[in-house]
């Protein structure tokens, strides 16, 4: 990125902007614990007493949709907060990752070790882009009906997750090929289905074995208490629907993160990284429904990674004020969502743009 000049501070520099930042801003560079409960536990709160009410609303009533429609919106937020798990440091939210766990990830069946582990790989320098990287496929080059496919299979993917933590979990314990297939491929939120997980170590063997008895208690209890009458199948059906809502949101931000245009799965620069990497400028409807909790800012985030949510739009405004207009943070806006989404419809197997910057050996290209 080219170098700045700030008229509140000393010159930024590319390779050390983000040292800058933080000595300019500690603050911003510091997770507010009460931010992440609040918002958290409103959303959860909301979301499962939506969910509640779209149970007890007459089925296609506008009272159901608008219910269904909300639990949705609400619970797609608070579930998002599995990407700042995979942020934040050992000691910064104590507590943090248990309760949304207990209130989110196993009764959506989604434990944060689907993604705690695995989302950092995505960050790594050497990794982003290539082949290892579980959140990356060169989707820019993808068919319209490839790019369709991708969004609406995400919908099934709910009722095959209680198989896997109740059956497929417990029995693996016994079966230790069936373990590495499970771990490898069964137990990772991905795009890119080459990806592998590796077999969990150290401290993440504690993490799997919680959660994952947590999982299975959860299918088992709910499985009994339907043989029992005491919840009734349709709550499962809408439990389904809620799970598939969330994640075909979910799989639609996904193509407004990157640009996906490295088909040859190469490791890109800093520059690179960032140019493949968007920023959503309008606050539209469209943009605050499928990029909650700082992810309209994806492209900053993966200039500072270590960045809580709840900062990024002070700093993506800073950036923006003080970069010169040819700078390279200035190409990574787009306007919104769907005007992202309308752009990636239109180049799907077309004349790509200019792909991402290769690895190189200029150390300029080497800062944010």
């Amino acid at each position: 990125m080219s170098d700045v000049t700030s008229t509140s501070a000393s010159p930024l520099q590319p390779m050390r902007m983000p040292h800058q930042l933080a000595r300019r801003f500690p603050d911003a560079f510091r997770p507010k614990p009460w931010i992440y409960w609040l918002d958290m536990l409103a959303s959860a709160s909301v979301g499962w007493t939506l969910f509640g009410l779209s149970l007890a609303a007459p089925t296609g009533s506008p009272m159901y949709v608008a219910a269904t429609l909300g639990s949705i919106c609400a619970l797609y937020r608070a579930m998002l907060f599995i990407h700042e798990l995979a942020h934040v440091k050992p000691g910064q939210l104590p507590w943090f990752e248990t309760a949304w766990n207990i209130l989110l990830g196993i009764p959506a069946q989604v434990p944060s070790l689907m993604y705690v582990g695995s989302h950092m790989e995505h960050h790594k320098r050497s990794v982003f882009g290539t082949a290892d990287d579980p959140e990356y496929v060169p989707l820019a080059h993808w068919s319209r009906f490839r790019i369709a496919r991708f969004v609406v299979t995400v919908a099934f993917v709910p009722l095959a997750l209680p198989f896997r933590w109740g059956v497929l979990g417990p029995l693996s314990r016994l079966v230790p090929p069936l373990r590495r297939l499970v771990v490898g491929k069964l137990s990772t939120l991905v795009i890119n289905s080459e990806y592998t997980r590796p077999m969990p170590k150290g401290a993440q063997v504690a993490r799997w074995n919680a959660q994952e008895a947590g999982a299975a208690v959860f299918v088992w209890g709910v499985a009994g208490a339907v043989a029992m009458g005491w919840i009734p199948v349709f709550a499962l059906i809408q439990w389904w629907i809620m799970g598939a809502g969330i994640l075909v949101v979910n799989q639609v931000r996904t193509l407004v993160a990157h640009g996906y245009e490295n088909h040859e799965g190469m490791p890109t620069d800093p520059e690179g990284e960032l140019l493949d990497s968007i920023n959503l400028k309008r606050t539209s409807p469209s943009t605050v429904l499928f990029a909650p909790v700082g992810l309209r800012y994806h492209a900053l985030h993966h200039a500072l990674p270590g960045l809580p949510y709840h900062s990024l739009g002070m700093i993506h405004r800073r950036l923006l004020a003080e970069l010169p207009r040819d700078a390279s943070y200035h190409h990574t806006l787009r306007d919104g969502v769907v005007e992202s989404l309308r752009a990636l419809w239109e180049r799907a197997s077309g004349p790509s743009r200019p792909k991402a910057t290769p690895l190189s050996g200029n150390p300029a290209a080497r800062g944010l």
